[in-house]
């Protein structure tokens, strides 16, 4: 899921404009019988990895609401921006999935209806902030992910539940970087991407926005947790890991190959690398990411996916029905055996949990402590101007206060710009 995460927060967020001047291609030429079908037909598109689950659960939904699912298999990103454009035209899909962070910036760009919670005792605050924007619900929750502790089961017996002992493994010398003297790959996590580092600078104190991420005014990247934050990896940056953990493109590479050839004992990534880790065969672990060194939680972004509902969708009401019914318990569970991805209907979770799977439980742990990002317009600025945030400080161009200023400088004047 990492490639499609990182591709959400690249994409430019969807013309406001083109609703008007599409408008009248809708479907005022229809037929009386061409709409009577319409309103029995529930358009759906989700990726292709999800048609069979689909199938599965679709044929109850039909019958108790007399209605046809008509599926779509279309890459959901690609669907989301098509959205702006389709939807006016009449072509789009009444019902899709979408990442987390688009929904809040689709609601208010008016391409997303309204939708009411049908299964809110299964969800928590941070559940429902994620599909929240405004004070107003755009979609029901469906799955959640972040990031989480791989480690190497032949090298170290346990994971580490503290970063001292994180530390310790940088001072294992069967870790030593051969190609660099004084150099340790014991540990590694890739820093230099703002989605990585975010947990560890929001368990020293940073924050993005203020108000639980609403408050584009009140930026908390630069306060004095933000930047102790920045200091503690900058030592990492500057006097454990090799050079090539500064590289802002190749850094993931290099953490994935030190872990698949088993000279990383733990790293810090996200279940999109679960696969790929067990087609290299590494004997890897899970586990939820160890305490920071001032006691508190690492707090990642906590990411997933919702269901919701085009606000061009010919038939609201169905489409409601089935937002509540693919994320009941039940169908949630059947979601998970048959996609392996981790629901987020609560009850649902610890049916999952239960499956003691341990990439499972340490997704559901790790999330506790995660942060929901934040879903306001704004936050498309944050990516750019973080991008070198820790960068500056680990090359030792800027001094962590300075590339926290730097940073800080960059988003505020953009957002000042544009919104």
């Amino acid at each position: 899921m990492k490639s499609k995460m990182m591709k959400t927060l690249g994409l430019g967020l969807l013309s406001v404009g083109v609703i008007g001047g599409l408008a009248a291609c809708g479907n005022g030429g229809k037929s009386n019988s061409k709409a009577a079908d319409d309103e029995k037909t529930l358009t759906i598109s989700v990726d292709s990895g999800y048609t069979d689950y689909m199938n599965e659960i679709k044929g109850k939904f039909e019958k108790e609401n007399d209605v046809k699912i008509k599926l779509v298999e279309k890459d959901m990103f690609d669907q989301l921006e098509a959205l702006a454009l389709d939807g006016p035209a009449g072509k789009g899909p009444d019902v899709m999935m979408a990442a987390y962070d688009r929904i809040g910036a689709l609601g208010q760009q008016g391409h997303l209806a309204e939708v009411k919670l049908g299964n809110e005792a299964d969800y928590d605050e941070t559940d429902k902030a994620q599909v929240t924007y405004d004070g107003k619900i755009y979609g029901e929750p469906a799955v959640i992910e972040t990031l989480v502790l791989y480690y190497n089961k032949d090298l170290i017996d346990a994971a580490p539940t503290t970063f001292k002992e994180v530390e310790d493994l940088a001072k294992d010398e069967r870790f030593a970087f051969d190609s660099e003297a004084g150099k340790n790959t014991g540990f590694l996590a890739k820093w230099t991407d703002f989605y990585y580092s975010y947990g560890l600078l929001a368990g020293y104190g940073g924050y993005v926005f203020g108000e639980d991420g609403t408050d584009a005014s009140d930026i908390g990247l630069n306060n004095a947790g933000a930047v102790e934050g920045i200091t503690y990896a900058t030592d990492w940056f500057q006097n454990v890991w090799p050079k090539g953990m500064q590289d802002v493109t190749s850094a993931g590479d290099f953490v994935t190959q030190q872990f698949t050839s088993n000279k990383a004992a733990a790293i810090i990534d996200g279940p999109w690398q679960a696969q790929s880790y067990k087609e290299s065969k590494v004997n890897y672990g899970v586990a939820k990411i160890p305490t920071l060194d001032n006691g508190e939680s690492y707090q990642p972004f906590g990411g997933g996916k919702g269901w919701v509902v085009s606000n061009y969708a010919k038939n609201k009401d169905v489409a409601q029905k089935w937002l509540d019914y693919v994320t009941n318990q039940e169908n949630q569970e059947t979601f998970f055996e048959m996609v392996n991805e981790i629901p987020a209907n609560q009850s649902a979770r610890e049916t999952a949990k239960a499956k003691n799977d341990e990439l499972t439980t340490a997704v559901i742990e790790q999330y506790e402590t995660a942060q929901a990002m934040p879903n306001i317009p704004e936050m498309a600025e944050v990516w750019t101007g973080a991008e070198n945030l820790m960068f500056d400080a680990a090359s030792g161009a800027k001094t962590p206060k300075e590339s926290a200023n730097s940073a800080v400088k960059t988003i505020t004047e953009a957002i000042e710009q544009k919104y």
